[in-house]
């Protein structure tokens, strides 16, 4: 096998690990009612020093201002989020974290350590150790991205 087919079996089995990730991520987060774009907005809004506007959460996670709105609305009525106004611009709405959000931003990454625990599983203390580090390699090697 020449290095072009390794790369290609090699590429598929990522693949196939990532929809297998996913897959045990999304069964884990319907009981919750989240979906996983929901999960990934309410990371995103934990993961600032105070309440981002609408504006900043599209520009991270890379979509359209509208794809933002609708998934606000879905937290914002399982209360995990509240708008709120912004103290210096009455155009500008923020999006503030619950302690409900808080909640199930807790839960939520404990059953993604589960679902990597799941997957992880087959392997020793120290071959994780070293697919940890040709990860990190991967990741560092990739060009930066907003989130």
């Amino acid at each position: 096998m020449d290095s072009s087919d390794a790369d290609g079996v090699l590429a598929e089995q990522l693949l196939r690990v990532t929809r297998r990730l996913q897959r045990i991520q999304s069964r884990q987060l319907e009981p919750m009612g989240i979906t996983p774009a929901q999960f990934r907005l309410l990371r995103t809004v934990a993961h600032y020093d105070g309440p981002p506007r609408m504006a900043d959460l599209a520009q991270r996670l890379d979509v359209v201002p509208r794809a933002v709105t609708t998934l606000v609305d879905g937290l914002e009525a399982s209360g995990r989020v509240r708008r709120a106004p912004d103290p210096d611009s009455r155009r500008v709405v923020r999006i503030e974290i619950t302690e409900e959000g808080l909640a199930t931003l807790r839960s939520l990454r404990e059953a993604r350590r589960a679902a990597a625990e799941e997957i992880l599983a087959p392997l020793t203390a120290d071959q994780r150790t070293v697919f940890g580090g040709l990860l990190s390699a991967l990741v560092n090697g990739m060009p930066e991205r907003r989130c």
